[in-house]
């Protein structure tokens, strides 16, 4: 890993390699295994190794923010030619995001709101973040936390989406509903990840890695509480209801291990252990393992094409060989194995030609 100021931060391309393998063995687990009658408890180690993967969009979103603050912190304050890149790469992804939704009818929606979104609009709307204090976008992180039980509580959001809701763009509202509450990966509030992502970049770069450090922890501590108010409130051992709204109430403190849609105990949970790989991941001795030729190095710098390749690949592949929920547990593991060598193996060959024709070649063609 290079040092804060310097070209590239290595280890933060190697965490998005980690958020890469944690996406794609998610994903094919979802979407391979047949699970049959008792999964959970006959496969808990497949169950619990296919959970892993809810880190993926934590860590790419915290990442994005990061990765933006670091790109303007090496391009001087204020830079308006920075600021023009910026708002053409978030763009771009979002348009990448929407043609990803028309390449898989099957699973998004033609106007879903996934994580290719909500980076694309943090990136496009960094160059109005930067201007913040990161004491305010701190403070602007958590009032998206504190509007998204009030805002499901006013559209009547239930406590669990599934995937037919987050894709349903005729309710009113329509995109906009999907892009700023109901979508897969909201604004309000996934938004603040990258926001704080955006502030702990700004730490590294002043070499304030503590601070990311006790934000994390701090952050894990407030997911946790904000569970136990729901355990107390459900053993009648608190009067929640008593201060705050039913409906507002329980989504503030509702606990799920999904985050569709993602409530404030998982967000704080989520967004903390990210920021923990992230402190971990740019400490001396951890980031000098990491060079531009190292595995996972190679595996985030390829994230943008292998998240829509293994999409389309696997997504549309098996619903078309109607293999889609079709394999066994064993024979599913084996392809996840396949394919995460196949992927290494190539993407390593690859960066010695610059990563060239790939989507991220093309973003940086398309935008700067």
């Amino acid at each position: 890993m290079s040092a804060p100021g310097s070209t590239r931060l290595y280890a933060l391309d190697a965490l998005r390699g980690l958020a890469v393998f944690l996406m794609m063995e998610q994903h094919l687990g979802i979407w391979l295994w047949r699970i049959p009658a008792g999964g959970a408890k006959r496969f808990p180690g497949l169950v619990a190794f296919n959970a892993l993967g809810g880190m993926a969009a934590p860590l790419f979103i915290s990442l994005a923010g990061v990765g933006g603050a670091l790109m303007l912190e090496r391009a001087g304050a204020g830079s308006p030619a920075q600021d023009r890149v910026l708002a053409r790469r978030g763009l771009a992804l979002i348009g990448f995001g929407y043609a990803l939704n028309l390449m898989t009818p099957r699973w998004l929606g033609p106007l879903s709101w996934f994580v290719l979104h909500l980076i694309g609009f943090g990136l496009l709307t960094l160059p109005l973040w930067r201007r913040l204090a990161s004491s305010r976008l701190l403070a602007l992180a958590g009032a998206l936390v504190v509007a998204t039980p009030l805002a499901h509580a006013w559209l009547g959001t239930p406590l669990r989406l599934g995937f037919n809701r987050m894709a349903d763009h005729s309710r009113p509202g329509g995109a906009l509903r999907l892009a700023l509450v109901e979508g897969h990966f909201p604004i309000i509030p996934w938004l603040a990840l990258f926001l704080v992502g955006v502030v702990v970049g700004r730490w590294i770069s002043a070499g304030q890695r503590g601070r990311v450090a006790r934000l994390a922890g701090g952050l894990v501590i407030a997911g946790a509480l904000l569970g136990a108010v729901r355990a107390l409130t459900r053993a009648d051992a608190l009067p929640l209801y008593d201060w705050i709204p039913r409906p507002v109430g329980l989504r503030a403190f509702y606990v799920a291990l999904d985050f569709y849609p993602a409530h404030p105990p998982i967000l704080a949970l989520l967004s903390g252990l990210a920021l923990g790989l992230i402190y971990l991941a740019t400490g001396p001795r951890v980031a000098g393992r990491f060079h531009r030729r190292h595995p996972l190095v190679t595996l985030g710098r390829a994230s943008l094409t292998l998240l829509i390749v293994h999409v389309v690949l696997f997504n549309g592949g098996a619903h078309a060989l109607e293999l889609y929920l079709g394999l066994s547990a064993r024979v599913t593991l084996l392809i996840i194995g396949v394919w995460t060598a196949l992927c290494l193996l190539l993407v390593r060959r690859w960066e010695r030609a610059g990563f060239r024709y790939g989507a991220e070649w093309l973003l940086r063609r398309l935008a700067g």
